[in-house]
């Protein structure tokens, strides 16, 4: 090993070939000691199973006959034919159907063992055969079989005692007679085996103890009455499956593999050894004319030689990229610190008003400012763990497009409708809603869930930012390049030039005194370039300080040709009629959570509704199937044995319409369309709103109280 380990790769190879060829010249060895061990064992398989088929097809062809004899043995007008010997009888019911026994002699025999009848075929002309011993074995056996040689030859002789049809076991009354049936073994017997065991068939004196390999042969032994062997029926197969071939193949291996063993050693010096020569060269001194050398070789050391040349460009490109990382390390590292100040912030707030507002020293007004900051700093808290969760399915490639047909206008007067509403009173701020096109007379194509999630992303943004002024939200339609152009306006504070390649980054912000006193991840405006990207469009911003910002987005479309249709939104309830009594109404709450059970529980009772609890899916099914007099279900989706969608599927099935409002922690705008898809009549996302609730609740039991149904 010592010596081996100073060769260089070159004859390390050629010392492996050929210990790979000794291994394979020992291989073929054993191979051929194999073959011929393997040529023994399949000769004595196949035997086996020619044995075995054989001895299977000869008890089959037994047994139809021994089924007769059975059959006719227990046969009460037979027992009395052995009485009155009616020749009548004999003939119209044994020698007519005698075709159908497929035998050369049918005999009956009284007690006495005198023939009282007997028909034959032209093959066998010898009758009453039987001596006093085949009798006495007949007594004996009842029912048998064994073979008697005649002058016509060889006979397979059936025979039995007859009894009356209730001595099945032929044990209750004495036998009557005698019923023999024989077929002689003639050529056509013979000729019926060799078709069906594809195989030679003869009737032998003496039996074969050393067949040759190139037969199968098994024998069946003929025993007379005495079972003494009588003679042997011999089946003989030729066995075509040989082995020489394998042993030619064998040696042709051997001599091209030493042939080719020679070729290789040839080719391997020319192809292999002068490249690696060229490679060790170069790694040792960049040899520019050794370069071009190994350039010139044809396959892979050519491509080689060319990665050499752009070795040098890639180093460059590497150190580029390192610097790149370690960049992007440092940006995750202030992200996470600057997470940590974001989450803690709120956090602070909502544990250290908690505690103050059980000073009995506070005034009713202080601690009403208290209840308002946590609260306040409980949906900002929310608010920045949405925007991990959406960052998150982002980056793991969870999102796709969800296109669909929709009124743009009607998308785009709901979007406004819902985002006025959330500008704080504070601020000097209005939103405005402006579209260049007249209203459009054909749906478009578009996912609409993300298309209002980029909208409210940039006016969130653009409220964060400005503080006096308007937000102006246009949209517009080009037919003729297939885009719908969004544009968000503000007129906030504005953005650096510097700082406009950054903003969309996932994990920068930019970093000034009042970006810092205004709080934010920055996640906002990178969902929505993400969403952009993801839809095939693009998105552009234009800022000046001090003035405003503007951002435009650019989306591709598809037009449908079909004629606009009303579109109902399942959230936008109308107003509870104030004739109604809502209160006392019985509510069904799905929670498998105490402490969201005591919340809802405690807001549902300041209404003066009553509750009843269920702690997974099969319970909320059991109590609405006991309890008649509830007419609504809170239902939160992630629940123990039965989830949500499956709890609402059963209830359907139920044939009950109550109505039934998903209140879960999935709180994306997905997930709000897939609960209304699911057939849910309602969506309270989680952290509860106490009026949102309220409205909600009101709106669906009034609409359940005056239905005619309740009526």
């Amino acid at each position: 090993m010592l010596s081996l380990s100073k060769l260089n790769t070159y004859y390390r190879i050629i010392f492996l070939v050929l210990c790979i060829c000794a291994l394979f010249f020992l291989l073929y060895f054993i191979l051929y000691i194999y073959t011929e061990r393997q040529e023994k064992k399949v000769y004595e398989s196949t035997l086996y199973e020619f044995q075995g088929e054989v001895n299977s097809i000869y008890k089959l062809n037994i047994k139809p006959h021994m089924s007769t004899l059975t059959d006719v043995t227990y046969w009460d007008s037979l027992v009395a034919f052995t009485k009155t010997g009616d020749k009548n009888w004999y003939k119209d019911h044994i020698a007519f159907e005698f075709p159908a026994y497929e035998v050369d002699l049918i005999e009956v025999y009284n007690l006495d063992k005198a023939l009282l009848a007997s028909t034959h075929s032209n093959k066998l002309r010898s009758a009453s055969f039987l001596n006093e011993e085949a009798f006495q074995w007949i007594v004996q056996e009842k029912s048998t079989r064994f073979y008697y040689r005649l002058p016509e030859g060889i006979v397979e002789v059936y025979a039995g005692t007859i009894h009356p049809s209730d001595d099945s076991n032929k044990t209750k009354h004495s036998p009557s007679g005698f019923f023999v049936m024989a077929r002689l073994l003639d050529r056509e017997y013979l000729n019926h085996f060799e078709g069906i065991t594809s195989s030679l068939v003869a009737i032998d004196s003496l039996r074969i103890t050393s067949p040759l390999h190139e037969h199968l042969l098994t024998q069946i032994a003929l025993k007379d009455e005495q079972q003494q062997v009588l003679s042997y029926l011999t089946f003989k197969r030729t066995f075509n499956l040989s082995f020489q071939t394998s042993r030619q193949i064998l040696l042709i291996i051997f001599l091209v593999t030493v042939f080719n063993l020679f070729v290789f050693l040839y080719y391997y010096r020319k192809w292999v050894y002068r490249p690696l020569q060229l490679i060790t060269q170069i790694l040792e001194t960049p040899d520019r004319k050794s370069i071009e050398q190994l350039k010139m070789t044809s396959g892979e050391f050519g491509r080689i030689g060319n990665l050499f040349d752009a070795y040098n460009q890639q180093r460059k490109q590497l150190e580029i990229a390192k610097r790149k990382a370690e960049e992007s390390d440092l940006l995750k590292s202030a992200f996470l610190a600057n997470l940590s100040h974001e989450i803690r912030t709120p956090m602070n707030a909502i544990m250290g008003f908690s505690k103050l507002i059980n000073e009995e020293a506070l005034s009713e007004k202080e601690r009403s400012n208290y209840l308002q900051i946590i609260h306040e700093s409980g949906k900002n808290l929310t608010s920045i763990i949405e925007d991990l969760i959406e960052m998150s399915r982002i980056d793991s490639k969870q999102i796709t497009p969800n296109y669909k047909y929709i009124d743009l206008d009607q998308c785009m007067t709901d979007l406004y409708h819902s985002l006025r509403i959330t500008i704080p009173p504070h601020k000097n701020l209005s939103l405005h809603l402006s579209k260049k096109n007249t209203s459009l007379p054909f749906r478009i194509l578009m996912d609409e869930v993300k298309l209002k999630q980029m909208i409210t992303n940039l006016v969130t943004n653009a409220i964060k930012f400005t503080d006096t002024g308007e937000i102006r939200v246009a949209y517009s339609v080009d037919e003729k390049k297939g885009l719908l152009l969004f544009k968000v306006t503000d007129t906030g504070l504005g953005i650096e030039k510097k700082n406009l390649r950054v903003i969309f980054d996932r994990f920068r912000r930019v970093e000034d005194d009042i970006h810092l006193e205004r709080g934010g991840l920055g996640l906002g405006l990178s969902i929505t370039k993400a969403y952009v990207d993801l839809m095939g469009g693009k998105i552009t911003v234009d800022s000046t300080p001090g003035s405003g910002t503007t951002f435009l987005i650019e989306l591709p479309f598809q037009a449908d040709t079909c004629p606009l249709e009303i579109a109902t939104d399942p959230a936008a309830y109308p107003s509870p009629s104030p004739q109604v009594r809502l209160k006392d109404k019985t509510i069904l709450v799905a929670e498998d959570d105490d402490i969201n059970y005591l919340l809802i529980n405690k807001l549902l009772q300041l209404k003066q509704y009553r509750t009843l609890r269920a702690t997974n899916g099969w319970q909320a099914i059991e109590l609405l199937k006991n309890h008649p007099e509830i007419e609504l279900v809170l239902m939160d989706i992630k629940m123990p044995k039965l989830d949500g969608f499956e709890t609402l599927k059963h209830i359907r099935e139920m044939k009950l319409t109550i109505p039934v409002i998903a209140n879960t922690a999935y709180s994306s705008l997905e997930d709000k369309e897939r609960m209304k898809a699911a057939g849910f009549d309602g969506y309270l996302p989680k952290p509860v709103q106490k009026n949102e609730m309220y409205d909600l609740l009101e709106v669906l039991l009034s609409r359940l109280s005056s239905s005619p149904e309740s009526q």
